[in-house]
């Protein structure tokens, strides 16, 4: 949101859609998921997976909490507190610390190495271990240290082979594993009994013990399991971030610095005020009335009409770079079971079809009090898209 002034505003709006839960909350209030969630989730998740590793850029806390949720079943990450990014166009080696993640999702090349250089497999673990926990509805490794976390992860995988522990490089790590008894893998099938065997086949790929044996995430968007939901069109990359787009943390700046910085980053969603300033046009002002103009029109309203309170009206939106009014063609069933849980996969996202899916969100959830969509039927061949 623009401020009314370039030089001396103080504080920041940042409008984002309204999410209104989380997975580890889906996960924990609904223990009837079906097939159509599970593979519409993990699709979710490697496609912004794709984005974000074509970009280098590693997200490295990957939970359940940090994968938000609305309604429609679109699930968006978030959280990039402990993102890195991984420059190809620096000479430099740069060693980042393996304290990473929630323990219980993190890989095994992060357990027991204190500095380490890593790939983007790391992130393709942990989504393994949140489809896994979507799939049983508990998590998969809960371990309560990194010996036990090892323990939990042998225990399905089988004992890693001796050439992938020659790879481990903390001298403790690799004695460790070495020393351990020989276990065998436990079948997916077996841990997993309910699930589709597809989905199994793809997850086996995710949780390989080497991160040289996991898919990466465009490879496992191709997969059979998204056969008729997976379109490489709307699946988008990105470019690698180029060091040069943090050329500024070198330098010294001040506040008047830091503020221009950021009034530059708005006018980005704003294409023709940013022309306007380009070319050394000023002036610029609201584009959406602020809360206290809102409040003004209000009590002119009173004073007109002798204290009588008009009809609350919504602001009209002014520009494309504000979230748009969500708008429902499709009434409501006359016939409506009492504890229905709804969603709408319908979005003005262009990746988004007309599935039907069933709610996912809390069964303590407080619905909105107007009715909630139809929810359309399936169509063979489609599926909807995730959103980053």
């Amino acid at each position: 949101m623009l401020p009314p002034s370039r030089r001396a505003f103080k504080d920041i709006y940042v409008v984002f859609e309204l999410m209104e839960s989380d997975l580890h909350q889906v996960i924990k209030a609904n223990d009837d998921l079906t097939r159509e969630h599970h593979q519409f989730f993990l699709y979710q998740m490697l496609r912004s997976l794709k984005y974000m590793h074509t970009a280098s850029v590693y997200h490295r806390d990957l939970k359940p909490k940090n994968i938000l949720a609305n309604a429609n079943c679109k699930l968006k990450i978030c959280d990039f507190g402990l993102a890195r990014v991984a420059f190809n166009d620096t000479p430099s080696t740069v060693c980042w610390t393996d304290y990473v993640a929630t323990r219980w999702y993190r890989a095994p090349e992060l357990c027991g190495s204190f500095f380490s250089k890593y790939t983007p497999a790391i992130d393709i673990w942990s989504v393994g271990c949140i489809f896994a926990e979507v799939l049983l509805g508990k998590p998969l490794f809960p371990g309560k240290s990194i010996v036990h976390q090892l323990d939990l992860i042998t225990d399905l995988l089988g004992t890693p082979s001796p050439e992938t522990i020659l790879g481990v490089r903390n001298d403790k790590a690799r004695k460790y594993l070495m020393e351990m008894r020989k276990k065998q893998p436990v079948p997916f099938s077996q841990k997993f009994p309910n699930a589709d065997p597809l989905a199994l086949r793809l997850l086996e790929k995710l949780l390989a013990f080497d991160p040289k044996d996991r898919p990466s995430a465009q490879q496992a968007l191709a997969d059979p399991y998204f056969k008729g939901l997976s379109k490489v069109e709307r699946e988008p990359s990105c470019q690698p971030i180029s060091k040069l787009e943090f050329e500024f943390e070198r330098r010294r700046v001040t506040k008047e610095d830091i503020r221009e910085l950021i009034f530059r980053e708005i006018l980005e969603y704003h294409p023709q005020l940013l022309k306007d300033y380009m070319n050394g046009i000023e002036g610029t002002n609201f584009l959406y009335p602020s809360a206290i103009g809102q409040f003004r029109q209000q009590f002119a309203h009173l004073e007109e009409h002798q204290g009588k309170s008009g009809p609350v009206i919504p602001l009209d939106r002014k520009h494309v770079s504000l979230p748009r009014s969500t708008v429902h063609s499709n009434p409501i069933p006359s016939k409506v079971q009492p504890n229905t849980s709804y969603a709408n996969p319908q979005t003005q996202d262009e990746s988004h079809n007309r599935f039907g899916v069933p709610g996912v969100l809390p069964r303590n959830f407080v619905r909105p009090s107007r009715p909630p969509p139809k929810v359309p039927t399936a169509r063979e061949g489609c599926g909807p898209g995730a959103a980053i």
